[in-house]
């Protein structure tokens, strides 16, 4: 059986509101084959998001030079929690709408200097006009609608805390919550305008909005260079290196997995739903959710 990817690039992101390496930063991986065709990884761990942007846009690029497929991994949700756009009132599909409504309101500077608790903040006005259904930040950052600590529970008439795919994974942190440890928000925050303009810029599929919840083949991909998609590296049982940073072993260990079951044929299979999964889970995860790549 052919495989669907040539090359394998995780992304461990980071909402820092300063420039950063080392431990808790963004760390790039990128798993792909030498000329002969032997599977080689480097990595990169650069300071800041827009040092990230353009290595990966400079990645890709080469990759499409060279006629290869890749598969690009987020640790990031990729969609809200189902009704978000809805709530918003936002017109068209809802996750499209939902990144859309994301671009036109993140300030990202070239330093990290961001503003992603200010539209946690205008999302919370639009939402409930109250400091919910986002939280978490530095109590300097506090604002009538948006506060350091969670205000209450949602209750049945709300968005929900979580997507169906973050009970699935077990552990994985609610997108809602934007700052202290273990948060995704942030990241989600100021990733996806990041990932939107990656896609737009090139013939890629996001899963599983773009290519379907469902087994993906050769004839499925025909034609596109890159397929993004959210991974969860807790998921993975990590094989640490001696002195390699955490997080660096994290975008090793998924970009490995994800080629040998590549390599194996069996990549293919982990793009659908689990057996059994519910019609309407199926759907949500289609149209706003996403899903976690082997979860």
């Amino acid at each position: 059986m052919p495989r669907l990817f040539s090359a394998y690039v995780i992304v461990d992101w980071s909402a820092a509101a300063k420039p950063a390496t080392g431990p808790d930063s963004i760390w790039i991986g990128v798993m792909k084959r030498d000329l002969r065709f032997r599977l080689t990884f480097e990595s990169f761990n650069p300071a800041t998001r827009a040092e990230a942007e353009t290595k990966l846009n400079a990645i890709l690029d080469d990759l499409k030079k060279r006629s290869e497929r890749a598969l690009v991994g987020f640790d990031f949700p990729l969609g809200f929690p189902r009704g978000f756009a809805d709530a918003l009132k936002l017109p068209g599909e809802p996750w499209r709408a939902a990144w859309d409504q994301l671009d036109k309101l993140v300030k990202d500077k070239p330093n990290n200097d961001n503003n992603r608790f200010g539209v946690g903040s205008n999302l919370n006005q639009k939402l409930t006009g109250g400091p919910f259904p986002f939280w978490g930040c530095p109590p300097k950052d506090a604002l009538t609608t948006l506060q350091p600590k969670r205000t209450r529970a949602h209750g049945p008439d709300d968005v929900p805390e979580f997507r169906h795919a973050d009970l699935a994974a077990k552990g994985a942190a609610s997108i809602w919550k934007l700052y202290y440890n273990g948060s995704v928000g942030g990241q989600a925050i100021l990733g996806i305008p990041v990932a939107r303009r990656l896609h737009d810029a090139r013939s890629a599929k996001i899963w599983p909005f773009e290519t379907g919840f469902k087994t993906l083949t050769e004839a499925d991909l025909d034609g596109v260079d890159v397929v993004l998609a959210e991974v969860y590296p807790s998921l993975l049982k990590p094989a640490p290196v001696a002195g390699e940073a955490k997080d660096l072993t994290q975008v090793r260990t998924v970009a490995e997995h994800f080629a040998r079951l590549d390599e194996a044929g069996k990549l293919g299979e982990v793009f659908a739903p689990a057996k059994g999964m519910a019609a309407d889970v199926v759907l949500d995860a289609e149209r706003e959710e996403g899903w976690i790549l082997g979860a």
